[in-house]
């Protein structure tokens, strides 16, 4: 029989990228779903705003990025958020009634996975930041 002297050195040194790869996927999309659930919260509270009786865009956008910043997302000042309160929502059968919509856009990139996709095949979308989406809809207060 052959010298087994070193099989286990070499196993380890095959297999640990690859396990390391998987952890710091699993890191890396689940900080991606916390920032989604941010972005989600926020455009509902922006739409909690906008639903009141003379509130304002800017009031929304102010509540919006107060609500990201709370999240923890440290370039809020990137998102984009449009409100359009003079939104329809329907109501079955009795018709309808005016609604307020409230979209916020985020700009995501992830931390580890981009940069390692870069550097395997390089392009210029490859690893780039995308725009996460989140809106959220309710129907506007009587005055």
């Amino acid at each position: 029989m052959r010298s087994e002297r070193g099989t286990a050195m070499l196993e380890t040194a095959l297999v640990l990228p690859l396990l390391m790869l998987i952890a710091v996927g699993i890191f890396d999309f689940g900080r991606a779903y916390q920032t989604w659930q941010v972005l989600t919260n926020a455009a509902r509270e922006g739409a909690r705003v906008a639903v009141l009786p003379n509130a304002t865009p800017a009031q929304v956008q102010a509540r919006v990025s107060a609500y990201m910043q709370a999240g923890q997302l440290g370039n809020a000042a990137n998102a984009t958020v449009a409100v359009n309160q003079a939104a329809t929502v329907s109501l079955g059968a009795s018709g309808t009634a005016t609604a307020s919509l409230v979209t916020v856009n985020y700009p995501y990139s992830f931390m580890v996975l981009g940069p390692i996709a870069n550097m395997i095949q390089g392009g210029p979308s490859l690893g780039a930041p995308f725009t996460m989406v989140a809106s959220a809809e309710m129907r506007n207060e009587a005055q």
